[in-house]
């Protein structure tokens, strides 16, 4: 009989009471918080957990623990998921140090690093990846942890974790971090109900108190009044009063509760101005957050302008050896075209930007001379509030809305708890603080308002796709398939809405009742008489639109109707009822409550099962192309492009597998190859100019570039056939820089052709490089050669040099 790494625990666990935590403990240089330690109890007597608490509370030590219990149990492994790979290479490096390189793997998709280790770090799409293909990787997984969960809510990659959730063996047990979310136990209600014995642990405490500041002018005010020691709820009637008075124009000084006693000025203060407030105060370090990259780099260069240096001389010293022991492998030829010397100057005072469009490897310098307290000023973007280890003492907000893509909104308060919680570093600060710089428009009592509340639903993203569905149906069959799909988060959360849904129906029903008694007619059914009166009412009003083609015979049937209607109501028995006017009044709020109470039930029967329908439509789709079939006895099965779709993974997954399988990219070389990958998996941040026809690579790749339209173009119309979501259009922006970077051009001309930053670039290349490996494995013979030629070529230069798991 096998026993599985679970019921080891299990035993074990019966005999130590908590003998594993104590002996954690004693290791540590801190007391574990009452959260972690409940958390840790509860993984040790075996059950799964979430664990929900705010930034820098201190979640990843009860992850911690799950490694130090599964690296006391002989062939125990635990796989450590995050969302990104920066993120993953950050825990790769801290594992290490802790155990070891022979007992630590890394996998990212591009990168494999030991992988039987009994520590695996990987990104959450390659443990989905792993599960589809029943990988032997997973014999002896007794913990996995899912760091950042609540990415779960992605619309664009949160689909993974509930696949992961849902399929991992019910042995193996989870350790679910997330930030704080105000519905952490309608989620633990799911892990419960689908994982088994799950505690679910919330902390709202931080462990470093945030003090809230409001910047005015050059002046820092506390955003709430105090009462002695204690910090209230209301706002500090002294910002109030200085807000209203640089609304006015009026200046005048601080008294009372400003933080500081500075001269009032109403201009509002240079980014160089704030560094030199926060430095003179001491609540360096800090990461400014700007909404736009962009604006990260101009705030750098107006900070250097000013002649600004945070650092001393020792310090600039350890900065530039840091700086080229991490970049020494970059082509000189490439320096410039990066901005390396702009951006190693400003490293050496101090100051730096991060955000995605800076080199992978610029990144990382600069989170890792931020960590060693060598860079004293950040300004990011909110890709940094992600999960990135990078505490500051301070944070600053310069603005309270952000473009979505679409319009400039406000953000929420789960975004702005985010940001700030970046502030203040455990162990190291006794106080961390937010400063929101006012600016004309923006009312204290909001900011108030989004600094009070804790409102941060996590709300499921997930659908089924095709290479979801055949590797549900290749696993499962279909019935067993809508099972698992109905136990996804996404349909909970369907469930539980249709629960209110339909209590809602249930008394508009109850009052519906109650108005039909009102209306009761002794004479006739008042009901029939209201709904003819309605149907009139709607009719005279509804006017013939003056472009309708048959206007004329439009116009005709109409008034047949009204005739119709009109003799209906005339010779009903209500009609002439003295109550009439008094029942149809009634009769009214009968309607309008009815069109609601009808418009919810649609809403529930929209809902119900809206999952699996999915799933059904997707299906059907799939049988009619031919990657599912019937077998003799009438059962679903998935055929061989089924299962050749089933290791294609991205946005465009079946238009892929229908070039492939008609060999629509047969004569391509590999740089024409690159280009076409480069067209499926790019996506422009926003709407932007297609390159010109003369801009596309020549001979077999415009052919092959239509073809592929072709098919896009006839999936399009299936798709809305089946009533499912369509795939999104290829995006050439990004072909002719890839095929002229595979074919060796220089950075500085691809960058320039790209219309890319050098970060942008790496990352759409790594994707390339990622569907290239797809077809290098799904396919054989000269197409599969093609495409592993064709990552070689693209896998040069920066591409080749960003570091391990960036």
């Amino acid at each position: 009989m096998t026993v599985s790494p679970a019921d080891r625990f299990a035993a074990a666990r019966a005999r130590s009471g908590h003998m594993q935590l104590t002996r954690f403990r004693e290791e540590l240089s801190f007391d574990l918080d009452p959260f972690q330690i409940a958390a840790c109890e509860r993984l040790e007597a075996g059950s799964s957990v979430l664990v929900a608490a705010p930034t820098g509370a201190g979640k990843t030590v009860v992850a911690e623990f799950a490694v130090y219990l599964a690296m006391r149990e002989p062939n125990a492994k635990i796989f450590y998921t995050t969302p990104i790979k920066a993120l993953s290479n950050q825990k790769f490096q801290e594992l290490v140090r802790h155990y070891g390189a022979s007992e630590v793997g890394l996998l990212t998709g591009d990168t494999n690093v030991n992988p039987r280790a009994r520590i695996v770090v990987m990104t959450t799409e390659v443990l989905r990846n792993m599960l589809y293909a029943s990988s032997d990787l997973l014999d002896d997984l007794a913990f996995v942890v899912m760091d950042e969960v609540h990415y779960l809510a992605d619309r664009f990659r949160g689909a993974v974790w509930e696949e992961v959730i849902i399929h991992l063996p019910t042995e193996v047990r989870l350790v679910s971090l997330s930030a704080t979310v105000s519905n952490a136990e309608e989620f633990g209600d799911w892990l419960q109900a689908v994982r088994g014995d799950t505690e679910v642990v919330v902390s709202e405490e931080r462990p470093t108190p945030l003090n809230q500041h409001v910047l005015v002018g050059s002046r820092l005010y506390e955003l709430f009044a105090t009462n002695g020691d204690e910090r209230t709820d209301k706002v500090n009637p002294e910002l109030l009063r200085a807000t209203q008075a640089k609304g006015r124009g009026a200046p005048g000084r601080s008294r009372g509760n400003s933080w500081k006693d500075r001269r009032f000025a109403p201009e509002r203060l240079s980014r160089a101005g704030i560094v030199d407030l926060l430095h003179e105060d001491d609540m360096l370090p800090a990461i400014s957050f700007i909404f736009s990259r962009a604006g990260c780099d101009s705030a750098v260069e107006q900070v250097l302008r000013s002649g600004i240096s945070l650092t001393t001389a020792e310090e600039r010293e350890e900065i530039r050896w840091i700086v080229e022991e991490r970049c020494r492998t970059l082509l000189d030829e490439d320096l410039a075209i990066l901005g390396y010397w702009g951006w190693l100057d400003g490293l050496e005072r101090g100051v730096a930007a991060h955000h995605a469009g800076l080199l992978p490897a610029f990144k990382e310098v600069v989170e890792e001379l931020f960590q060693r307290k060598l860079v004293k000023i950040v300004f990011a973007t909110e890709t940094l509030a992600l999960g990135i280890n990078m505490p500051a003492r301070t944070v600053v907000l310069e603005r309270l809305e952000k473009f979505n893509g679409e319009a400039r909104v406000p953000i929420t308060p789960g975004e702005y708890t985010q940001l700030t919680g970046r502030a203040g570093r455990r162990g190291i600060d006794t106080e961390g603080h937010a400063v929101v710089q006012w600016r004309e428009g923006m009312s204290p009592q909001a900011i108030a308002s989004l600094a009070s509340r804790r409102t941060y639903p996590l709300n499921s993203s997930f659908r089924p796709t095709y290479n979801m569905t055949v590797n549900l149906l290749e696993r499962f069959g279909r019935d067993r398939a809508r099972d698992v799909l109905e136990s996804s988060f996404a349909q909970f959360q369907a469930d539980r809405a249709v629960v209110d849904l339909a209590r809602r129906a249930k008394q508009q029903r109850e009052s519906l009742a109650g108005y039909a008694e009102a209306m009761e007619c002794h004479v006739g059914d008042f009901v029939e008489y209201s709904r003819i009166r309605r149907e009139l009412t709607d009719l005279e009003r509804k006017r013939v639109p003056a472009d309708e083609p048959r206007m004329h015979e439009a116009r005709e049937r109409r008034t047949a109707r009204l005739d119709e209607l009109r003799t209906q109501m005339r010779h009903h028995p209500c009609h002439a009822c003295p109550e009439r006017e008094q029942h149809a009044r009634w009769a009214e709020r009968y309607w309008r409550l009815k069109h609601d109470t009808d418009a919810i039930v649609r809403q529930i029967e929209a809902r119900t099962g809206a999952v699996a329908a999915l799933f059904d439509r997707l299906t059907e789709l799939l049988l009619e192309r031919g990657y599912v079939k019937r077998d003799e006895d009438g059962n679903l099965v998935v055929g061989a492009n089924g299962r050749m779709l089933a290791r294609i993974y991205g946005e465009r997954d079946l238009l892929v597998a229908e070039c492939l399988r008609r060999r629509v990219w047969s004569k391509l070389d590999a740089a024409s190859l690159a280009a076409m990958a480069a067209a499926l998996v790019f996506e422009p941040r926003r709407d932007v100019d297609e390159p010109l026809e003369h801009q596309l690579p020549r001979g077999p790749f415009r052919e092959a570039l239509a073809r592929t339209t072709e098919i896009h173009e006839d999936l399009d119309a299936l798709e809305e056939r089946h009533r499912v979501p369509r795939s999104p259009d290829l995006a050439l922006g990004l072909a002719p820089a890839m095929y002229h970077w595979a074919r060796g051009r220089r950075l500085e001309d691809v960058l320039d052709r790209a219309g890319l930053a050098a970060g942008d670039f790496v990352r759409w290349s790594k994707m390339v490089l990622d569907l290239l490996d797809q077809i290098e494995q799904v396919t054989t013979g000269a197409l599969s050669e093609t495409a592993r030629h064709a990552g070689d070529l693209v896998r040069r230069g920066i591409v080749a040099h960003s570091s391990v798991g960036s």
